[in-house]
């Protein structure tokens, strides 16, 4: 079994009227399986409305299945005496930074979950050193967060999970809020965890330029996985995602139309690298 598991999951939003009675159900996740090595980078894609973010917060157990199971490291996420166990093992980091990071100055605020967990203050500032040099932010530690950039604050709140020591990280749209520069930067430092220090990432995304490192990529489509597959064999069916409303990065897109051209390209190129050498193998 996989750090993270899930079998046949269903979550359903149950509306009600003001005398309580329901008057709709909207299944946002539909018999969803999902299996994830320790170590993986997974990338979950969808519009929105695909349940993708639904599915996040099932792994983290801030959501319970209507249907099916979900294991994390082995622990069922609606047994409740493991919900402390399953939230270290699985760190969350959300879309606004703001909404986690509570502390006055940024050191301060990366020891607030070792703190809550009981740890030795000796080894907590060990943790805040390490987990902000892990995503680039050692020489932030005296700051003020109100002083930092968005890509700055959302690489704070990554080191405050990190510090935790989790085997995972869901990260639900953490760059949805930040410009261009902020998302290389957020993404760089993600990047950075799983290849260095072997964090298993779960990155829930829109941006397509955002997958392309992953090893494994799911597309969400109401409620379901609509398609699986490495980044390349994903971008290889640009009309399929295009049918799914999901944008194709821009070289991928100008590779494909070159191809209907009739100019012989690779399918599912990624970068302007890979496209500029392809063409310079044209004949």
């Amino acid at each position: 079994m996989g750090i993270v598991r899930t079998k046949e999951l269903v979550y359903e939003y149950i509306r009600r009227d003001e005398e309580g009675n329901v008057e709709g159900i909207t299944t946002a996740v539909d018999h969803v399986d999902l299996d994830v090595a320790q170590g993986e980078f997974i990338a979950i894609l969808g519009h929105n409305g695909s349940g993708k973010s639904t599915l996040a917060k099932h792994i983290n157990a801030i959501l319970n299945p209507t249907e099916g199971t979900v294991w994390v490291d082995g622990m069922d996420t609606s047994e409740e005496d493991k919900l402390w166990d399953i939230r270290q093992t699985a760190g969350m980091v959300f879309q606004n930074p703001d909404n986690q990071i509570i502390g006055q100055v940024v050191e301060e605020d990366v020891g607030f979950g070792p703190e809550n967990m009981g740890i030795p203050t000796k080894e907590i500032w060990e943790r805040v050193e390490e987990s902000l040099k892990a995503v680039g932010m050692y020489e932030y530690r005296k700051y003020s967060p109100n002083k930092l950039s968005g890509g700055q604050k959302q690489r704070v709140s990554i080191a405050g999970v990190l510090a935790m020591h989790p085997k995972c990280i869901v990260l639900d749209e953490p760059t949805a809020m930040l410009d261009p520069s902020g998302r290389k930067e957020v993404i760089r430092a993600v990047r950075g965890l799983n290849q260095v220090e072997g964090v298993t990432v779960i990155l829930i995304t829109h941006y397509m330029e955002e997958i392309i490192h992953a090893d494994r990529v799911f597309v969400m489509d109401e409620g379901k996985i609509a398609m699986e597959g490495t980044p390349r064999e994903i971008f290889s069916q640009v009309e399929k995602l295009k049918n799914l409303r999901l944008d194709v990065p821009q070289v991928t897109l100008l590779a494909y139309e070159l191809q209907k051209k009739g100019i012989p390209l690779p399918k599912g190129i990624l970068t302007t690298k890979e496209l500029a050498d392809a063409l310079m193998g044209v004949k």
